[in-house]
């Protein structure tokens, strides 16, 4: 094959990039275990960012709410997220990575403190804002670290590190949640004890970090819609195009996933919810490892047609009460996710001038983040409403719709998604 990963480091980042990113022109390349450490505070933020997703059964039943109202705790954070993204990409661009994640990980200890003592559903929303805004400063500041670090010749594995450790780490969070609050005293306590103990490893991976502030400062607002350079606009759509349904996918699961199990299975069972959340995130990170060499129009073809099975699978579970179908389409969700991300991401590490990347990573994700909000909030109430195999069927349907537009968009583009040679 004639794009071997050689090949297409040497011919996307051949002397393309010049010095004003914070890694620095002329710098000795860090060794490649900074460049999997750089990813470290990634995976610790996201962990926190599913971690409450096995325990809001518990919620309800102590606090008392309708799956409606769950949803919009859960869409809190894509509003926290969604204003970061809004002011953290260019920020980072401007002053450094390092500015922005350190506040981003001291509101995500805030986070622990108030999903620790949480008796109100305001707390919960309260806590699921925080986790959003420092969720949204790492997917552009913290992954875009991982690039400055890994410098202009390994950007191709700086991608594929940043998303996987973005997966991996909300796949983590429902598990060790799901587990301690089974097996450990205090349920709702004991995880995010032990959240606030990676979140203080990544404070100090931070710190140490090799990344330095840029040379040069663009001009322009700094709060405003996160985009990309002039000529960059179509593979920011075709990554979008892609990772949002499979995105909205697996942010479904994550909310009324333990709602759907304990009505296919009738079971509130914490481990069980936990695990499905995370065998989804490790799905779409293995994913990720075993595409990484195909061309980035077949990964994202491929995402479009993940995500299109998972949700056929979800509405055949509901409809039979199978829960083996339900986590199938939960792998899928995660394996159309991931295959989105990373085409995504390479897309834009392939193409985005340095001093714009975390930008054009916050552009990514708010173009994800906004259906993955807005529909699974909508199925909410709708399950609410009609019923949650009615609800979940709809929802279901409206997906499968968008992401074979995505993958028809992908597929009748070419250029824009073609390694060069």
């Amino acid at each position: 094959m004639s794009e071997t990963r050689t090949t297409s480091v040497q011919a996307i980042d051949g002397g393309r990039r010049t010095g004003t990113a914070e890694a620095g022109a002329g710098r000795p390349a860090a060794p490649l275990w900074w460049v999997w450490l750089a990813a470290w505070p990634v995976t610790a933020v996201f962990v926190l960012s599913n971690a409450a997703t096995p325990l809001y059964v518990l919620w309800q039943r102590d606090i008392g709410f309708s799956k409606g109202t769950l949803t919009v705790v859960f869409a809190f954070y894509i509003v926290g997220l969604l204003g970061s993204l809004l002011v953290s990409g260019v920020v980072s661009d401007r002053v450094g990575r390092k500015p922005v994640l350190l506040p981003a990980l001291t509101l995500g200890l805030a986070a622990c403190l108030i999903f620790a003592t949480a008796t109100s559903v305001a707390a919960l929303i309260v806590a699921r804002l925080f986790t959003g805004i420092a969720v949204g400063a790492v997917v552009s500041a913290g992954m875009a670290a991982v690039t400055d670090v890994a410098g202009p010749e390994r950007k191709r594995i700086a991608a594929l590190l940043a998303s996987c450790a973005m997966v991996f780490g909300a796949g983590l969070g429902p598990l060790l949640a799901g587990l301690l609050s089974e097996l450990a005293p205090a349920p709702t306590v004991t995880v995010f004890v032990v959240e606030a103990v990676l979140l203080v490893t990544a404070v100090l991976c931070v710190l140490r970090m090799p990344v330095r502030r840029p040379a040069t400062r663009a001009k322009g607002s700094w709060v405003r819609v996160p985009g990309v350079p002039r000529g960059n606009g179509r593979q920011l759509a075709l990554g979008i195009a892609v990772f949002a349904p499979g995105i909205t996918a697996t942010s479904f699961v994550l909310s009324l996933g333990p709602s759907l199990l304990s009505g296919l299975l009738d079971t509130t069972n914490r481990i069980v919810a936990g695990a499905m959340a995370f065998v989804m995130f490790l799905a779409a990170t293995g994913v990720q490892f075993a595409v990484q060499g195909l061309r980035r129009r077949t990964i994202l073809t491929a995402g479009a047609v993940s995500t299109t099975l998972s949700m056929i699978m979800l509405i055949i579970a509901v409809h039979t009460s199978a829960v083996a179908v339900l986590i199938i389409s939960a792998l899928l969700a995660g394996a159309g996710q991931g295959m989105g991300q990373l085409g995504g991401l390479s897309l834009l590490n392939s193409s985005v001038p340095t001093q714009r990347l975390a930008e054009a990573n916050a552009a990514l994700n708010v173009g994800g983040y906004i259906p993955a909000g807005i529909l699974p909030v909508s199925a909410g109430y709708l399950s609410d409403a009609v019923g949650l195999t009615s609800g979940a069927t709809i929802f279901g349907a409206v997906l499968m719709g968008l992401a074979v537009i995505g993958g028809l968009v992908v597929r009748a583009t070419r250029r824009q998604v073609t390694d060069p040679a």
